[in-house]
């Protein structure tokens, strides 16, 4: 018979995690973590061999877990206890570890809202456990959910979890500098959004199927340097007036960044250096057109 599983913490992340246990067959409980320890407690003495995730925010995994700890031999039979953060290691549940597997378990999407079973299918898990064991267990219990485990140990979280923040966060912040840029011109935001979105998902799907050099296209990865220089010209605008974030900036360092990949693409080296001056020169404000 499968060990019981319980998610202490009904957030987001925790009640997608319950969800998609469930519809994979684990007799998984839902709890919540506000209240102290006595609640979850309460609901393992009569569950020997438990692992818990502790769906909690970062910066209370550490204060539940000693909250746990505290309890002694009232959570001897549990097998482990586990985090979903994907910036802690595991020295966040160091007060359960003379006693206790310890683990993570953290699903690599977002969660703005609760999300269903299938939203697991087809994600990585990166997974870290103090005992083989647990590992073991919580990559089987990835499987389960249709995700892919990958270990990734305590010193590569840092890294591990600036890279989710780039893709994820800064992906839907390059969104919204970009349907600023056509609210400029009179969009709505959800007009541009709309507009933008399938453009934007397109080329990441293309990433996917071809790799990030084969996928880059535009000015940059073309060598178009009037191009550029026109859309310099028209972001100088934009900031003289103070509107918005500064895509300036922002638009020369990502094309910086573009340049890079356009030349593993196979931009030529004269080609490269136009745009390189283009991206690096001063440019004079255009005159924003009157709306009629």
């Amino acid at each position: 018979m499968a060990a019981p599983l319980f998610v202490a913490g009904r957030g987001k992340v925790g009640r997608s995690l319950a969800r998609a246990l469930k519809a994979a067959g684990h007799p998984a409980r839902l709890v919540a973590a506000r209240g102290g320890a006595g609640r979850l407690v309460r609901a393992l003495a009569s569950e020997p061999r438990a692992i818990v995730f502790l769906a909690v925010p970062d910066g209370a995994v550490g204060e539940v877990a000693r909250a746990l700890a505290a309890e002694g031999d009232a959570l001897a039979g549990t097998v482990g206890f586990v985090h979903v953060s994907g910036v802690l290691a595991l020295d966040a549940l160091d007060a359960l570890a003379a006693r206790h597997g310890v683990g993570s378990f953290h699903p690599l999407r977002s969660f703005p809202r609760p999300q269903p079973p299938s939203a697991f299918k087809g994600i990585v898990v990166a997974i870290e456990a103090n005992r083989p064991t647990l590992a073991r267990r919580l990559r089987g219990i990835a499987r389960d959910l249709g995700a892919r485990p990958r270990t990734v140990a305590g010193e590569e979280r840092i890294l591990y979890h600036a890279a989710a923040v780039f893709a994820s966060n800064y992906g839907v912040a390059l969104l919204g500098v970009a349907a600023s840029l056509l609210e400029e011109i009179g969009w709505s935001e959800p007009e541009a959004v709309a507009g933008l979105l399938p453009l934007m998902v397109g080329a990441l799907e293309e990433a996917g199927r071809i790799g990030v050099a084969g996928a880059l296209t535009g000015p940059v990865r073309r060598g178009d340097t009037v191009a550029i220089e026109r859309h310099l010209a028209a972001l100088e605008g934009v900031r003289r007036r103070g509107a918005g974030p500064p895509v300036l900036d922002l638009y020369r360092m990502l094309g910086a960044i573009a340049l890079e990949i356009a030349i593993e693409a196979g931009l030529g080296p004269a080609a490269a250096a136009r745009v390189h001056r283009a991206l690096t020169r001063k440019v004079a404000a255009t005159r924003r057109r009157r709306r009629r």
